[in-house]
């Protein structure tokens, strides 16, 4: 059995296997061999960030470079999960500076801190033994991995060896840690617990019981039966190339009262999410490039509309899946700012997940609508030319007394329609026999297909019918009626 500094070098030697580089935490401190920190108070690595800033914003003079690290440093709110949201939202967005441009006139930009789409072009660092002044004493962290030079990710270990302790002790003193150095957790975007064996992700704000295991390296497919689930997560999590992806579309905040609640995406849901955008835009191709997308390993017809349906399980996290499915479909330059039609069919429903979209407004970069009636639901789709997320209940395509089918409302081909519990709603494509008045008419999918004649179609259900489903807990597969 390996005792818990065998299992941090073992974990240095994942992430360094994984992309990223290393540095030993006293070789950097204060007065070591290669000193990063000018103080122990001191939680960025000043130089690394500058040296991105820069280099990711030629752009702006080096006058202005100190100005949008302190910005950074410091959004100013007044509590830790309100500051690392203010945070968040400059590591997406930029921090918006003003300043002198090359021909000394007034120009503004918003200063990238990590670039997203090109991984390489970003400084992976994780530190091992990185001491940090307290509120009541020094305090060390484990391994801290930096993205240029921001401290974004912290992971806590025990040690294998002893039996009288267990990964929740690492939670309880990341806790404690949150309270004496609180300046670290301000820039964090995922706390890890582990002893090697047993190993937890979750977000800064969550309780033990929404620390969760993460299964994967590659994909859905890929999980290995590996001795210590740390590796895993390391190797899976921390692939500099999905963990960017995982920054920018799998973190949202929602209030709860006076409460803030940073949520993060399980590995069942990151790369379910993944699968059914990757889906999704095949389907929603409109016939002209065919040929270029032949090559995809799963049977998906480009230009078919069927996006295929999410399959999940009660507890994981539908609509935190659906929200991230927006999210980052949204931002696919593929769609060119698509409409998103999220349908359901029952007014809690409707409710419930109009509330949470409305809590990831940062994610997804526009308020969500909703549609009151049947005549606003065809204004809403008839008047927008593109982008927008509007809801609605599968009943409000009913047709009025006289109508015998819907008119069509938007004949875009970037519409794509999120229909939840879809093994509800979607039926109704053929006609039936209405036996009291002797004619045929058809449900609300039909109108709802009518109305929208080029819009692509994903389900979300729990309890998905006529298709063949693996166990997975959650996953993008296609449906004959989506």
């Amino acid at each position: 059995m390996i005792n818990e500094a065998q299992l941090e070098q073992l974990a240095i030697q994942w992430f360094q296997d994984t992309g990223w580089s290393y540095a030993h935490g006293p070789d950097i401190a204060p007065e070591g061999v290669a000193q990063e920190r000018s103080d122990f108070r001191v939680v960025i690595l000043k130089d690394r960030l500058a040296s991105a800033i820069s280099r990711l914003n030629p752009k702006l003079p080096p006058a202005a470079l100190e100005e949008v690290i302190q910005l950074a440093s410091k959004p100013g709110e007044p509590s830790l999960a309100q500051n690392n949201r203010a945070f968040h939202r400059l590591l997406l967005g930029g921090v918006p500076i003003d300043f002198a441009n090359a021909d000394g006139e007034p120009d503004s930009d918003d200063a990238r801190l990590i670039d997203f789409q090109n991984p390489a072009n970003n400084d992976f660092l994780v530190v091992n033994q990185f001491t940090i002044t307290g509120t009541k004493r020094p305090r060390r962290s484990d391994l801290i991995a930096f993205i240029n030079g921001l401290p974004l990710f912290n992971i806590e270990l025990k040690n294998p060896a002893d039996e009288t302790t267990d990964i929740w002790e690492a939670f309880d003193q990341i806790q404690t840690y949150k309270d004496e150095i609180s300046d670290l957790y301000l820039f964090n975007e995922a706390l890890v617990v582990s002893d090697g064996t047993n190993a937890r992700i979750g977000s800064l704000t969550a309780s033990q019981e929404w620390f969760m295991p993460w299964r994967t390296i590659v994909n859905e497919d890929d999980k290995p039966q590996l001795e210590y689930q740390l590796e895993t997560l390391v190797r899976g999590f921390f692939n500099p190339a999905y963990l960017l992806e995982y920054l920018r579309y799998f973190v949202l905040f929602e209030q709860d009262g006076d409460r803030l609640i940073k949520k993060i995406a399980g590995y069942h849901q990151f790369h379910g999410v993944r699968e059914a955008v990757r889906v999704t835009l095949i389907a929603a191709e409109d016939g002209k490039v065919k040929e270029a997308r032949a090559t995809y390993g799963r049977e998906v017809v480009p230009g078919s509309k069927k996006a295929g349906v999410f399959w999940y399980t009660q507890g994981s996290g539908k609509s935190i899946s659906m929200a991230c499915y927006s999210g980052m479909l949204l931002q696919q330059p593929e769609m060119n700012n698509p409409t998103l039609v999220v349908v359901t069919d029952r007014n809690d429903l409707d409710g419930q997940l109009y509330q949470q979209f409305c809590s990831a407004k940062d994610l997804l970069k526009q308020d969500p609508e909703q549609a009151g009636s049947r005549d606003e639901l065809r204004r809403q789709l008839g008047e927008r030319q593109s982008g927008g997320i509007i809801f609605t209940m599968v009943q409000k395509f009913s047709l009025p007394e006289g109508e015998e089918h819907h008119p069509p409302l938007c004949e875009r081909h970037n519409v794509v329609v999120i229909s939840d519990e879809a093994h509800r709603s979607q039926y109704g494509l053929t006609a039936r026999l209405d036996k009291e008045k002797g004619t045929y008419k058809f449900g609300y999918a039909k109108h709802m297909r009518d109305a929208l004649p080029n819009a692509s179609f994903i389900g979300f259900t729990g309890t998905p019918a006529q298709v063949h489903i693996s166990s997975r807990r959650a996953g993008s597969r296609r449906c004959p009626r989506c």
